[in-house]
This record gives structure tokens, sequence and C-alpha cells, in this order.
């Protein structure tokens, strides 16, 4: 390959490190051609799967700023397959299609800057799907703003009960005094109730016939 295509290559593949949320790093030896098309087509709404020179892809993956874990790891027949949809579908594609053709061989990998190995790619593959996640947090959120809603609609409810209680309370309060009977003052010009009442002698009268 001339320089220039060399430089033209390097370029490309740098592009593509940094425009994919993860890399995942294959072996794909004693795969044909026809299998890989067929995984290429698998991935194809998640990753792009390509073959790689190993020298190109690490002076690439330098300029992109991987890390050392996933260059380190680019030796024999290598394919990388660049995420750019969902990680968790790319890697079970690439974890499904592993266990049908063992001689794809799944090495590591880098996801939102964080190096992979084997078994993190495995685990990444056996998470829920994007959308399921999705789905359960905003049910979850709905069931949490239902929660709320019901508890606001019941606020008045129970305001005007508070309110009828209190109510009914100062009414209550109200009524205790009003059937008591007066004290009698111990000052009343009346007579004692013991005592039987007396009544007025009559006024003396001037005697007509006399003088």
């Amino acid at each position: 390959m001339a320089r220039a295509d060399k430089e033209i290559a390097v370029a490309e593949l740098a592009d593509r490190f940094r425009s994919s949320s993860g890399v995942v790093l294959t072996e794909y030896r004693g795969l044909t051609v026809s299998q890989l098309g067929e995984l290429r087509q698998s991935l194809a709404a998640n990753a792009q799967f390509s073959v790689v020179k190993n020298t190109l892809t690490k002076i690439a993956a330098t300029q992109a700023g991987i890390t050392a874990e996933l260059t380190d790891l680019l030796e024999g027949p290598s394919a990388i397959a660049f995420v750019q949809g969902d990680a968790v579908e790319a890697a079970r594609g690439l974890r499904d299609f592993s266990r049908t053709y063992p001689q794809l061989v799944i090495k590591g990998g880098v996801l939102e800057g964080k190096p992979l190995n084997p078994a993190d790619v495995i685990k990444l593959a056996d998470l829920e799907p994007r959308e399921v996640l999705l789905a359960k947090l905003a049910g979850a959120m709905k069931a949490s703003l239902a929660g709320a809603a019901a508890t606001f609609n019941a606020l008045p409810a129970q305001m005007a009960r508070l309110m009828a209680a209190l109510e009914a309370k100062r009414a209550a309060e109200g009524d205790g005094g009003a059937g008591a009977p007066a004290a009698v003052s111990p000052d009343s010009s009346g007579p004692a109730p013991d005592e039987p009442a007396t009544e007025p002698e009559p006024e003396a009268t001037e005697d007509s016939s006399a003088g």
C-alpha cells in the first residue's frame, strides 16, 4: 500500500474510532467470506463490522486516544465492530454469532472511553435492550406520578373533613353553656327561699272626727 493510501486509511479509521460510542475487537480466523457477510448484516442496525490491518489500526487508535488495552490486543486476523447504535444489541449480536461460529473470538473493546475485557462484553450482551429499559423507566415514573396525583387529589377532601370537624367542635363548645340555669346573686332583694313573704303594714289614716 502506498504511503498516501496508508495515511488515508489511518485517517478514516481514526474518524470511525472518534465517531463510535464503542468498539469491540474480534479475531475471525477460520470464518468464510459469506459468514462474515452474515455477521455484518446482523449487526448493521447497531454496528459496522470491518476487517482491519493491525499496524494501521494501532496508529489510528493512538491518534483517536483509544486506550492501550485495546491496541495491545491487535494481533492475528483482526476485525472491529464500530458501535454506532445500541451497544447492548451490538454486543448481543457478536455473542450470539460466536456461539454459532466459535471461530469468532471476542478479544475486548472500549465503551464510552472505558476498556472492556471479553467477560465485560458478554455481561453487556446480557443486559436488557435499551427500549426495554426505557419502557421500564417510563412505567416506574408513570406509577410515581400517579401516586403523587392521587395524594394531591385527596388533599382537598381531607381539608374539608378537617374543617367540618373543627366547626362541629366549636358548635358543641358553644351549646354547652346555653342551657345552664342562672346563678342567684346573694345580693338579690327578693326573699330568701325558706322565708315567707310579709305583707306591708297599712298606713295610718287621719280620723275625721277628731278635734
